[in-house]
Order: C-alpha cells, then sequence, then structure tokens
C-alpha cells in the first residue's frame, strides 16, 4: 500500500546552489533636513567657546622606561629636528640636548634682529 501524495501547501522556492551577492541598496540623497531633529534645534557643529591663549606645541620629547628595559627617547620638531637616543646615558643626553634646542629652533626664536652666522 502506497501512501496518498500530499498537496503542496505553500509554494517553496528552489535554493540557489551558487552563492549570490545582495543587491546593492540605492544611496541616497543627502538633500534637506535631516530626519528626527525636532524644529529649532541648531544641527550645525559650533565653534568651540573656548579661545586658545596663542601658544601650540612645537617639539615634542618622548621617553620610555619601562622597569627592567632599556630606555629610549626620541625628539622630534616641527623645524625637521628627530633624533632617538637607547640606553639611559644617551637618553640623558638626548634630554639635556632637546631643551637646548628650544633656545636655537628657528620656530621658537624670531628671525629679525639675529645677526647671520
Amino acid at each position: 500500500m502506497t501512501a496518498p501524495s500530499r498537496p503542496p501547501l505553500k509554494s517553496i522556492t528552489d535554493t540557489p546552489s551558487s552563492r549570490q551577492h545582495a543587491d546593492q541598496a540605492p544611496a541616497r540623497m543627502a538633500v534637506g533636513e535631516p530626519r528626527g531633529v525636532a524644529e529649532g534645534v541648531p544641527i550645525a557643529v559650533r565653534s568651540d567657546p573656548q579661545t586658545g591663549d596663542g601658544r601650540y606645541p612645537v617639539a615634542w620629547l618622548h621617553i620610555s622606561a619601562p622597569r627592567g628595559a632599556v630606555p629610549t627617547a626620541t625628539s622630534k620638531c616641527l623645524c625637521g629636528r628627530d633624533r632617538s637616543a637607547v640606553g639611559k646615558t644617551r637618553v640623558l643626553a638626548l634630554i639635556t640636548d632637546h631643551e637646548a634646542h628650544r633656545d636655537e629652533c628657528p620656530l621658537r626664536t624670531p628671525q629679525e634682529g639675529r645677526t647671520a652666522a
């Protein structure tokens, strides 16, 4: 005795045998107000009300001295100076040299009135 065949209950789609890429969503145009923003709420980024005092970094001294390891240091300046040192005595010498560079750096000292070397 054979079982009666069942009628299909729902249409079942065939499973593809290979991989297929999903369709890309169409690019959205950035026109008009963003959604979800209430009226009267400013959305533009405002400037920082804290004004600087005119100072900005020119030279950096980075020292790395992990416990039980050899210390290293780098001294960099916007004028193009880039030096590094490995070992305790050389790192200490680089620190002294970095401090001396503050007085000699052409970016920190005005060139007017300086005599040519």
